[in-house]
Parts: structure tokens; C-alpha cells; sequence
């Protein structure tokens, strides 16, 4: 097939569209979510294509990948139960119009609408007289619900309800099925009286030539690997939900539910959360995303099943994860998933999957956790703060984590193991400023997260510090030296306001009080408690701010000096971390510095 052949603009006739659904020969995958079905919305597709306006290209993939696909759209029951194909065209964008174009062409029940009859009926009483006319079509399209005098008893419908009786008002369905008996009873209908040329029959042949005429037009993909079709997805569909590759996933390891042999990934791992909420683990790291958990599932298998044919975490071989596979290591997968999250949560403190600097970890951890019954878990605190802090991002790619893995084995398998050296910048450290996506950030925040802060006002009362996170992207993290006063007090600082070292874990109620106090008034207060020192410690916060507050003196460069005291203590609480580990701190500021 030659490349340009791949995307394939096409079309068909409308009612060859819908038999061919009839036949199975289009599917909807498990992927696609129910439709909104609205009777308004029916009726102005059908008004559109009525007036031959174009609908939008419906997308389909051809493909001979089998995929657990939709036994019906709208509730319209297909022949083939057994279905198989040698080539599959699924449905991707169009769902919503092919079910409203089926259902109400040839019936079929409606989600939320049980007792709703979704047929639909022409008015051939009502005349095309103004093709710019919007609201004629609410009369010329009509459900039985707006026909139906209920036996003489709604009398709002009665006058549609003779029409019908008269053969004035007919099935969509009838007219592409028995037209020539259609034509023949309305040529008797004494305000006809045999006139071809009257507005009833001619309606009656127009609505016959737009469904022999109309053409749907589609965008055919073919020859198109899982990842890219996502890909393409996404950008022709822009206003929508992105296919997911692990929405592809689970309808392709699909297996029915027989004799108890079924098999849904979704499902899988939705009760594998609500099991553990049941049994009290309310963990915030149970909502990572579908994709994390399919990235785990994928590393998982590549690291410990033989000859998997997994050779990377890439939508190119997540694509070709088989079910047998997720059942033969998913045991013991739950449990290195419960690990890993108990891990971040109760060994480092890190409540939120938002502080997690590389999302990559989650693959990492769980692979060293996977059957692994004796985990040293300070090698694994030593393993988290090196890479989390380290000057070069050493997870950032799927390369980067063969190597974690390689290391964490030694350590995982009793074998000899050594980190590498060890470096951190002084300077990317007093300019790390807050970013819900910064991998600096997230590695920054989580440190002062772990080390288990206390609140400045009940000195004894944990700073639960994923409350912050959960309302707003931006969390109301609180400034030692405000930022109203540091823009009315700039004095002699240079330094950034809103750098993380001027950053600290409190309470929304002990951040209300604050507010924007100078340092020297809020922290005299707070000083009051004999606690507030050991608090502050808490918050790797250096003392030299109390001796400035009991002094009553601050240096006109207080924020800078403070900034730097604060880079000082990370890099001491993590000299202590990361022991007997090549540690190297370089400042390119002060390389900067010397060179001007």
C-alpha cells in the first residue's frame, strides 16, 4: 500500500451505510462510550441531510486487529452473534450520527429511553417553502410520541393522528422499503385525486430521492498502527475525549464471559481499586491514571515473562499485550501496585500522585516490589531522592528506565550495585519556582512533604499537605516572606520572591492568619510557643530567620540570605540521604558571577 493511500477520503450512500450496520460490517469498539441521545438532535441531522447539507466525515479504521466490538448500536440487534472478519472497519468519530441515522431508520431502543419508540415519521403536508427556514423541520419530522391521539383521548395530536390514518404522515423506514405503495395511497387521497404533480407526492419523492441520493462521507484508515490512529484521533477530533491507547487495549484482550473464563481490563483494575478502598486503603494514588496502570502491567510482563514480545512501554508494544499475559502476572501485580503506592504514602509522606517528579517511578518501584519479598527500603529512599534530585533528568525517556531497572535488580537480586556520582545545583535550586508539571517542583515539594511538617500555630498537629493539592492546580502554599511585603520591602534582594525556598506546608486556617504579616511581627508571635524552633525544622526552614526575628533585625537582604541558608539545609538533609554516595554540588550562579 503506498503511504498516501493510508488516509482515505471516501463516501457511500446513506441508506447502503446503514444496511451494511444492519450487517455488521461497521463496529463500534468498547472504547466508545455511549452516546447522548437527544430527539431535537435526531431531527436536525435528519433536516440536514434533507437539505443535502454535509454531516462531517465519519472516521473509521480498517484494520485486522479484533477488538471486542459493540453486538449492537442503539440497541439494534445484529444477525452475526459469531462475529469475525478478515478485515474490521470500527467505527472511531461518528458514533453519535450513526446511531441517531440507524434507530431512527429501523428502530432500536434507547439508553435512559425505555419506553421511547425512536422511529421516525415525514409530515408530507408540510412544503419545503423557504430553503433558509430552521424551524419547519420540528413539524416535517415527527416521533410517535408526537403522533399518537392515545385513541381520541390526547386531542393535541388528533389532527397529525388523521394525517397518519390518511397516509399523509409515514415511516422514514417506509419510504426507502415500500415507496410504490406509498405513492400509490396518497394518489388516492381525495385532496390529490391523481395529480402527480401535487406537493404531497412530490414531497413523498423528494424524501424517496434523498435517501437513494444522500452520501455520508468517511475518512478511511488503513495500514495505520494502534499508536498513530490514536494520534490522528486526537487531532480530528479535537473537541472530544483522545482515544487512548488503553481503551484500544482493553477491547483487543476482551475475552466473553464463558463458563467463567471472561476477561475485561477495565474492569480489572476498577475492582482492584475498589477491593482495596473496601478493605480501608483510601490511597489518592489509586486514581493514576489507566495509562500508568497499563505502563506497570506492560513493564511487568516485558521484565518477567520470557520471550513476551514486549520489548519497550511504547503504544507500539502495549499494543501487543495479550490477556494471558495480564493473567499470568496480575497477582502478584496487585500486590507490588499496594506496595509501591504504600511506598510513596507512608514511607516518604508523599500523599499525591502530583508530587511524583516522574510519573516513571510507578514502573520502576513496581517492578523492584513485583515478588520481591524482602525490599530495602532505604536502598529505595536512597534510589527515589537521587534521581528525583539529581541535576539531569535520568527518567525522562523510556531508554532511561532499563537502566533503573538494571540497578534496582542488583539491589533486588543481593548483587553488587553502585550509584553513580550524585550532582546538584545550588542555583536551580533558589529559582525553582512552583509548577504542577516541573520535575524540579514536584521533587522540592515533595521533600519538604517528607519530612513530615508541622503546623506553625498547633505545633502538634501534622500539615496534611495533599489537602493543598486537591481543589486548585495551584495549591495555597504559603510564603515565609510574603509577597505583598517583599514588593513594599524589596530592600537590597535580588532573589526571586517566589521560589520554593520561600515555600512552606500550612493549614489554610494558619495561612489565613498570616496573611501578609511582615516576618518580623508573624514569626515573633508564633516564636512564643517553645516548640516553633523544632517545628520549623520540620520544614528544613534554617534558625537564622528566629535569631533575625528575636534581634528585631533584618538584613535588607533577608529574602536572599534566607534563600540561600534554605538551599544549604536540602543539601544537607540530602548529604545525609544519599551517605556514601559521590556527591558533588556545583553554583553556576557563582560561575556567572566570576566570569562578569
Amino acid at each position: 500500500m503506498s503511504y498516501i493511500d493510508r488516509i482515505k477520503p471516501t463516501d457511500k450512500g446513506i441508506t447502503t451505510y446503514l444496511d451494511e450496520l444492519k450487517n455488521s460490517n461497521y463496529q463500534i469498539p468498547t472504547f466508545q462510550r455511549e452516546v447522548v441521545w437527544e430527539k431535537e438532535n435526531v431531527k436536525k441531522l435528519w433536516d440536514s441531510i434533507y437539505k443535502f447539507y454535509p454531516l462531517g466525515s465519519i472516521l473509521v479504521w480498517k484494520t485486522d486487529v479484533k477488538l471486542q466490538n459493540h453486538r449492537q448500536i442503539g440497541g439494534y440487534k445484529f444477525n452475526d452473534n459469531n462475529f469475525s472478519r478478515s478485515e474490521y472497519n470500527y467505527i472511531l468519530d461518528g458514533q453519535q450520527r450513526t446511531t441517531s441515522l440507524l434507530t431512527s431508520l429501523y428502530d432500536g431502543s434507547i439508553l435512559g429511553k425505555h419506553n421511547f419508540d425512536p422511529l421516525l415519521y415525514v409530515d408530507l403536508t408540510i412544503e419545503n417553502s423557504d430553503e433558509t427556514d430552521d424551524e419547519n423541520y420540528k413539524k416535517r419530522f415527527l416521533y410517535w410520541d408526537e403522533i399518537n391521539d392515545k385513541n381520541g383521548k390526547y386531542r393535541p395530536n388528533s389532527r397529525k393522528k388523521e394525517k397518519f390514518n390518511n397516509g399523509l404522515i409515514v415511516k422514514l423506514f417506509d419510504i426507502k422499503e415500500d415507496f410504490n405503495n406509498l405513492q400509490k395511497t396518497i394518489i388516492k387521497h381525495p385532496d390529490v385525486d391523481l395529480n402527480f404533480d401535487h406537493p404531497y407526492v412530490e414531497e413523498l419523492g423528494r424524501m424517496k430521492q434523498v435517501l437513494d441520493n444522500y452520501r455520508i462521507s468517511f475518512i478511511e484508515l488503513k495500514g495505520i498502527q494502534v499508536a498513530e490512529v490514536c494520534q490522528i484521533f486526537e487531532r480530528i477530533n479535537q473537541a472530544g475525549k483522545p482515544l487512548d491507547i488503553f481503551d484500544i487495549v482493553v477491547a483487543k484482550t476482551f475475552r466473553p464471559n464463558e463458563d467463567n473464563n471472561g476477561f475485561y481490563l477495565r474492569e480489572l483494575i476498577d475492582s482492584f481499586k475498589h477491593e482495596a478502598i473496601e478493605r480501608g486503603n483510601n490511597s489518592n494514588f489509586f486514581n493514576i491514571s489507566n495509562f500508568d496502570y497499563l505502563q506497570i502491567i506492560a513493564i511487568l510482563i516485558k521484565e518477567n515473562i520470557e520471550n513476551s514480545g514486549i520489548k519497550n512501554i511504547t503504544p507500539r508494544y502495549l499494543n501487543d499485550i495479550k490477556t494471558e499475559q495480564i493473567e499470568e502476572i496480575w497477582e502478584s501485580t496487585q500486590n507490588a501496585i499496594l506496595k509501591t503506592f504504600d511506598f510513596f504514602e507512608n514511607y516518604l509522606n508523599i500523599k499525591i500522585p502530583q508530587l511524583i517528579p516522574y510519573r516513571y517511578f510507578y514502573l520502576t518501584v513496581a517492578n523492584y516490589f513485583y515478588e520481591n519479598k524482602n525490599p530495602d527500603y532505604d536502598f529505595l529512599k536512597k534510589y527515589f531522592w537521587f534521581y528525583s534530585l539529581h541535576n539531569d533528568d535520568l527518567l525522562s525517556n523510556t531508554t532511561d528506565i532499563n537502566a533503573h531497572i538494571t540497578l534496582m535488580d542488583k539491589n533486588k537480586y543481593d548483587e553488587e550495585y553502585k550509584f553513580d556520582r550524585f550532582l546538584i545545583n545550588k542555583d536551580d535550586l533558589r529559582n525553582a519556582t512552583y509548577s504542577s508539571k516541573g520535575v524540579l517542583s514536584r521533587a522540592i515539594l515533595s521533600l519538604f512533604s517528607s519530612k513530615r511538617p508541622k503546623d506553625w500555630k498547633s505545633t502538634d498537629k501534622d500539615v496534611i499537605s495533599h489537602n493543598l493539592f486537591t481543589s486548585t492546580d495551584k495549591p495555597n502554599l504559603h510564603h515565609i516572606f510574603p509577597l505583598n511585603y517583599i514588593s513594599n520591602n524589596p530592600g537590597k534582594n535580588k532573589l526571586n520572591k517566589d521560589s520554593l525556598m520561600n515555600i512552606a506546608y500550612l493549614t489554610q486556617l494558619a495561612n489565613s492568619h498570616i496573611s501578609d504579616k511582615p516576618p518580623l511581627e508573624y514569626i515573633a508571635e508564633l516564636d512564643k510557643n517553645k516548640d516553633f524552633e523544632n517545628v520549623l525544622n520540620t520544614h528544613l526552614i534554617p534558625n537564622n530567620i528566629l535569631e533575625w526575628v528575636r534581634d528585631n533585625n533584618l538584613p535588607e537582604n533577608a529574602l536572599d540570605q534566607f534563600i540561600d541558608l534554605r538551599v544549604e539545609a536540602i543539601i544537607i538533609e540530602l548529604k545525609d540521604i544519599l551517605a556514601d554516595i559521590n556527591f558533588e554540588v556545583i553554583d553556576t550562579q557563582e560561575n556567572k558571577q566570576k566570569e562578569s
